[in-house]
């Protein structure tokens, strides 16, 4: 009965030596002898016990890395960087696995190659640009560095998914600088737009004070048309009242001076009732009448011819 129950045990042992798992998300790599054999998709798996070895459990799931380092431009100003990186595994092929599995010799190692990798591209990019620019590139600065080390990871077996730059700082004094240069053109800017609304105040007020003219002057010419047609049309009454009066005279066989005489002391009687100061001198006289009435009879000749 020994020998029997020594087989069971030593039945259970090798199929628990035999018998491992792989978990979901993870390629198991097999070596025989310390030789690479084969790899194991997730699952209950079988290994021939103590000769096959279960060597590394290569994850096949998203990995992700923050970096922090510091750049040079071109300008001498340093710039620091805050970064995460997301990668993984190109595929579950067996000579991808082999590559992953055998490039490096820790996982450790792996990581400071990438990060040191990624980090020399990107110094790279940023000892090429100045200072003022980088905030500006950052889109530029992460394609570059894609394209640059997209091929390296490939042949380590890993696929480069995302590079985010999360934030860019500078020293402090060149953060003190470019707000002064910020704050001053925003100055400019505000100077400019003020200048630009005084100018169109100024363009728009000269504007109306030149139609208000251009209208002053229609309305007054108009007004001056109105006031010459007035005289005009009084004028045209007076000599014809006058006329009606001359000839309603003649037929009275009365001397027509005496609607001259009579004009003569109603132009008299209106410079006393409506002047305002002004002084006028006028000749009183027989001789100075006379005259005066000469003239206004040559006057109304005229305006009859």
């Amino acid at each position: 009965m020994e020998p029997i129950i020594v087989l069971i045990a030593v039945i259970i042992v090798l199929m628990a030596l035999s018998l491992f798992t792989v978990k979901q998300g993870t390629i198991a790599v097999i070596t025989m002898f310390g030789k690479y054999k084969r790899a194991v998709a997730p699952g209950l798996r079988v290994k021939i016990p103590l000769i096959e070895q279960v060597t590394k459990r290569i994850s096949i799931q998203n990995q992700s890395i923050e970096m922090e380092f510091q750049a040079v431009t071109v300008d001498q100003a340093n710039v620091y960087f805050k970064s995460m990186l997301l990668y993984s595994v190109m595929d579950a092929e067996e000579e991808t696995i082999k590559k992953v599995a055998f490039k490096f010799i820790s996982n450790k190692d792996l990581m400071q190659a990438l990060i040191r990798t990624i980090e020399g591209s990107i110094r790279s990019y940023v000892a090429s640009q100045k200072q003022s620019e980088i905030l500006g590139l950052r889109h530029e600065l992460v394609e570059n560095v894609k394209s640059q080390i997209d091929h390296t990871l490939e042949t380590w077996g890993y696929h480069l998914l995302d590079l985010q730059i999360n934030d860019i700082t500078f020293d402090a004094a060149i953060i003190e600088s470019m707000s002064k240069v910020v704050a001053s053109n925003n100055l400019k800017a505000a100077a400019e737009n003020e200048g630009q609304a005084l100018l169109i105040t100024k363009t728009k007020a000269a504007e109306a004070e030149g139609n208000a003219i251009k209208i002053a002057a229609l309305a007054e010419k108009e007004a001056a048309m109105l006031r010459g047609q007035g005289v005009a049309l009084f004028r045209q009454e007076v000599a014809k009242g006058m006329s009606e009066a001359a000839e309603e005279m003649k037929q009275a066989n009365l001397d027509t001076n005496v609607i001259l005489f009579s004009m003569w002391t109603e132009a008299i009687k209106n410079f006393a009732e409506y002047g305002k100061g002004n002084t006028i001198f006028l000749d009183g006289s027989a001789e100075g009448m006379q005259k005066t009435m000469k003239q206004i009879q040559a006057m109304l000749s005229n305006e009859n011819k």
